[in-house]
């Protein structure tokens, strides 16, 4: 039931801004096997692999999906986010503004610079709220934004509002594939120093793709977790990595995902007997218990919001009561919550 995701978190606790860092945050160690709870850093990381391991991290790219401009008609403000490609061109977005956008309106969307300019029309809007649009500008949609566009950051940091260092600590150091409007942010914690130090250990470091959409900040709404119609994301496994995985499994080694979104395409790619088959399409997958995991040893996660999704599948991962005592500890002792937070390492 969802009242058994619920917990309680001081707002003072919520990261404003990532360390200067990336690796200096704290990181929680939960030891499944004998409910060992320690305080460590995610610069130790390493310690808790070992050579033959793989460690699975999203490459996925935050997109210039933020989006601001002024209403033709009216000359009032607009704010909103790309959501994505529909076909023909034409976009998907949500926004707000004073008032009601009207079908066929024009608003002129505008970079910080102000040179940079483009114009949307907004064609029907979709039952969930969006609305299609389509621009004045040829080019493809991720180009476009890459001139207008800036890269969004949670409601909940600063509320909404980007600061210099939000378009580089908001991109993972391994980002390469553009299509998210959100970062995997267990992944913002890595550095080159500590990527380096991991393959010098002998552990494989394998990437995988999900882009992540605005289903993740979708909120579950249902008591019965059976009756929550689980979000869509484009993902991708290629054969290479697919084939990482699967020697190292038969070697003998740990897989360990670095954040729930390396899971879930791990997972959704995993045949009946747990074996990975290179996939590229969506997943819905939603990993509630009595989930079995196929393919995840460890699981380096960040703190999760409340009766969501991505705490359902860590509680699943960890143990219900194990991980709720692990949130109770690490609130007590003042770790900074969510996207610019600190991090837990589940191991066994």
């Amino acid at each position: 039931m969802l009242s058994e995701y619920d917990y309680i978190f001081p707002v003072d606790l919520v990261a404003q801004c990532p360390l200067s860092g990336r690796s200096d945050s704290r990181m929680l160690v939960v030891s499944r096997d004998s409910g060992l709870i320690e305080d460590k850093f995610v610069r130790d990381f390493p310690l808790f692999i070992r050579s033959g391991d793989c460690v699975v991290i999203n490459n996925t790219k935050v997109l210039a999906a933020r989006l601001f401009g002024v209403r033709c008609v009216t000359g009032g403000l607009w704010e909103g986010l790309f959501v994505g490609v529909v076909g023909g061109g034409v976009w998907r977005v949500i926004g707000k503004t004073r008032g009601k956008i009207k079908s066929g309106e024009f608003v002129e969307l505008y970079d910080a610079s102000g040179v940079n300019r483009v114009k949307i029309q907004f064609l029907d809007k979709v039952g969930d709220g969006s609305w299609l649009v389509k621009p004045d500008s040829s080019g493809g949609a991720f180009d476009i934004l890459e001139r207008i566009g800036y890269v969004p950051i949670p409601p909940y940091i600063r509320k909404g509002k980007m600061n210099v260092d939000d378009a580089k600590r908001y991109q993972t150091v391994f980002a390469s594939e553009l299509g998210a409007i959100a970062a995997p942010t267990a992944g913002l914690h890595f550095d080159e120093r500590i990527l380096n130090e991991i393959k010098l250990g002998g552990v494989e470091i394998v990437e995988v793709t999900l882009h992540v959409g605005l289903g993740t900040f979708k909120p579950v709404e249902v008591e019965n977790l059976e009756e929550h119609k689980m979000h869509s994301e484009w993902c991708k496994l290629t054969k290479a990595a697919a084939d990482a995985i699967n020697n190292c499994k038969k070697k003998g080694g740990k897989i360990i995902a670095v954040g729930t979104t390396s899971v879930r395409v791990i997972e959704s790619a995993a045949n009946e007997a747990g074996e990975l088959i290179p996939f590229e399409g969506e997943t819905s997958l939603f990993i509630k218990p009595p989930y079995k995991f196929k393919n995840v040893d460890m699981l380096l996660t960040n703190f999760h919001f409340p009766k969501s999704t991505l705490l359902v599948l860590v509680y699943t991962f960890g143990g219900k009561n194990l991980i709720r005592k692990a949130y109770e500890e690490a609130i007590n002792k003042k770790y900074r919550l969510f996207s610019y937070g600190d991090a837990m390492l589940i191991k066994n």
